[in-house]
């Protein structure tokens, strides 16, 4: 399974043209051959737009999400809409299970390459430091897997990484791959890549963060989209400007790595 992190350049509250900068990308993706094209966390908003966030936000099955699962169905391949603003009494609305009846939610939506919603994760970890996060948005309550293309896929989102718990609960769910969106800022550039790093190695599994590229206010992300083997080796990686890496997964590489190393075998 061949996927595609795209590491977008995001403007602040610009949702129109970061939707369309989103679905050219993924178009080029699929035409270079990717089977999954994960985006990043609140690539249509923008992260720090904090004041945008209720303007911007739609059901799980709105006309923006719609767009990509079209975009997916269009092009056969998996899309990843990295995370958006969900309006939790609209998805309610629209007969989706959410975690609150109102409010706001931080939400990742997987649809398969028919244009199906297949997965629906609402960050779990909401972030406080110096961020408006914790007062706009409404917490998940699960953490649910999906199959791909025969990988066992789990996604959670940027701040999640420093809760290693959470990462022990989708090796339960028999995860292959974890997926990560995220709006990771300077100055956390070394906690960012041994966070993602360390998922990686302690889980013996594939671990792919997601980064966005962009200033707002002051506050700039740092990039580095990258994507770990189950050692922690790192397949592919970026720097700090748009662009799309991409790297393949292979579940058996993973059986043969748990199977070399049985270290969850001896968990206590």
């Amino acid at each position: 399974m061949r996927i595609a992190c795209v590491q977008l350049g995001v403007e602040g509250g610009a949702v129109t043209a970061n939707v369309e900068r989103a679905l050219a990308r993924i178009r080029t993706a699929a035409a270079a051959g990717a089977d999954v094209v994960v985006l990043p966390e609140l690539f249509d908003v923008g992260y720090f737009a904090f004041e945008a966030y209720a303007r911007a936000a739609e059901s799980v099955a709105g006309d923006r999400l719609s767009r990509f699962a079209a975009a997916a169905a269009d092009e056969g391949v998996h899309v990843l809409a990295g995370t958006v603003v969900e309006d939790l009494a609209a998805s309610a609305a629209d007969g989706v299970v959410v975690p609150a009846t109102e409010g706001l939610a931080n939400t990742a939506v997987l649809f398969d390459r028919t244009g199906d919603r297949r997965l629906v994760y609402r960050k779990r970890h909401l972030f406080g430091y110096g961020s408006e996060e914790t007062n706009r948005m409404v917490p998940g309550e699960s953490t649910p897997v999906v199959e791909i293309d025969d990988v066992c896929v789990g996604v959670t989102t940027c701040y999640d990484l420093r809760f290693p718990e959470q990462f022990r609960r989708l090796v339960d769910s028999g995860i292959d791959c974890v997926l990560v969106p995220s709006a990771w800022p300077y100055p956390r550039v070394e906690h960012w890549r041994t966070l993602g790093r360390a998922r990686a190695i302690e889980n013996l599994a594939y671990v792919a963060t997601v980064n966005g590229s962009g200033t707002f206010d002051g506050d700039a992300l740092c990039g580095r989209t990258s994507v770990y083997d189950p050692w922690g080796t790192t397949l592919a990686s970026a720097g700090d400007e748009p662009t799309t890496v991409t790297a393949d997964v292979d579940p058996n590489r993973v059986a043969t790595v748990r199977e070399e190393f049985p270290a969850l075998h001896d968990r206590r």
